[in-house]
């Protein structure tokens, strides 16, 4: 069988995109894990399928690089926007769906997306490690300098123990001594680290904002891969974070086919 392919990258964290509206590929876990890896296959983090949807502009199906379907992914949230957008299915506006919802997003200049996240209120937090969940379960360390972390070493512990049981988390290691946030990401189902995770640059900005660190409602944030921004809005009377959007860049980098 032969797939069409497209790949993207926002700031780094790289993913397969198929066009699935005719949903002509039928793809399994080995056949995704192969397409993903980057010796044998094409290479990314993640494989996304886009796909109809009866509600929305489109609907979007994201599996990482171990071949499971897994929960929202932020900077392929954005990098399938770009994707629909080349496709010519979407304006500048759209709304699709995702395992976690429904979301708007906007295609703005210079190759940036911006994309809505859901609703934040439950945020656990024990000294200066937090949880939460930004449509995929994150934790949260704060640390002195996270050039200095073995992140596959320590966030694998993290996200294998006891903690998060077998599911597992995401496990950011971030600074804030400034206004802005610099971070490191361990993704589960890539079980490494990665350049930038959108789920976990939201996390980390309202855990910032939670914990007192930074007062702003308009964050930069510092992934190894690129920058990127959280916006959002703080309910005192709900105590929700509200009218979240993470914008950075999405990128087309090329295409082409794959015998799979």
């Amino acid at each position: 069988m032969n797939i069409d392919f497209f790949k993207y990258q926002g700031a780094g964290n790289d993913f397969i995109m198929i066009d699935h509206r005719n949903k002509s590929y039928g793809l399994n876990l080995q056949q995704i894990k192969f397409q993903c890896d980057r010796r044998f296959g094409i290479g990314g983090d993640g494989l996304i399928l886009l796909q109809n949807s009866s509600h929305y502009d489109f609907k979007m199906v994201y599996y990482n690089s171990d071949g499971n379907e897994s929960s929202m992914c932020g900077n392929g949230g954005r990098c399938i926007v770009s994707f629909a957008y080349q496709l010519g299915i979407i304006q500048e506006n759209c709304q699709f769906e995702a395992i976690d919802g429904a979301h708007q997003a906007i295609v703005m200049p210079k190759d940036q997306i911006k994309l809505q996240m859901q609703n934040v209120s439950h945020i656990i937090s024990t000294e200066d490690q937090f949880f939460l969940d930004t449509g995929s379960p994150h934790h949260i360390s704060f640390v002195d300098d996270v050039k200095q972390v073995n992140v596959n070493e320590e966030g694998s512990k993290i996200r294998n123990s006891s903690l998060y049981g077998k599911a597992g988390s995401n496990v950011n290691f971030i600074n804030c001594k400034t206004d802005t946030i610099q971070i490191r990401t361990y993704e589960r189902g890539v079980e490494a680290e990665t350049l930038a995770c959108g789920t976990g640059v939201t996390a980390a900005a309202l855990a910032a904002h939670h914990q007192g660190y930074i007062n702003k409602t308009s964050i930069p944030v510092q992934a190894v891969g690129g920058d990127l921004k959280v916006d959002f809005k703080w309910n005192d009377l709900e105590q929700t974070y509200e009218d979240i959007w993470l914008t950075g860049p999405a990128k087309f980098v090329f295409q082409g086919k794959i015998a799979c």
